[in-house]
């Protein structure tokens, strides 16, 4: 019942820029914490941009401040994450996360309750 789908990956250069979609069902997205994750292989799941319920509170990872931005339209039950100046280092699968609390942070995955499938973003030359 519950579900959430992330689209909007693919293969871009350094320097373009993608937007990312995550269509929740199930659920009403505006009473949940939000967040963005990344996974590349042989890593360890990061978070990259998480948002509190309310919106009072965002928080971004350093490698991708003032590049990155998260939203989200209530209307759409959809969350998005603008991603600009896109560099190689940012090759990974993106996931988009929800979290039953108001406000669970965007350093422990752990805390998030629900989880797309996850889309692929390579950034090469």
């Amino acid at each position: 019942q519950v579900q959430l789908v992330e689209s909007g990956g693919g293969l871009v250069q350094p320097g373009d820029s993608l937007r990312l979609s995550c269509a929740a069902s199930g659920f009403t997205l505006d009473h949940n914490a939000i967040g963005w994750f990344r996974q590349a292989p042989g890593k360890e799941r990061e978070g990259v941009s998480c948002s509190s319920s309310s919106g009072g509170s965002t928080y971004y990872a350093d490698s991708v401040k003032d590049r990155f931005t998260i939203s989200r339209d209530g209307a759409k039950n959809t969350v998005y994450l603008q991603m600009n100046s896109l560099k190689p280092e940012d090759t990974a699968v993106y996931y988009c996360a929800a979290g039953n609390d108001y406000d669970v942070g965007c350093s422990l995955p752990d805390l998030y309750d629900y989880w797309g499938q996850g889309t692929q973003v390579t950034v090469a030359s």
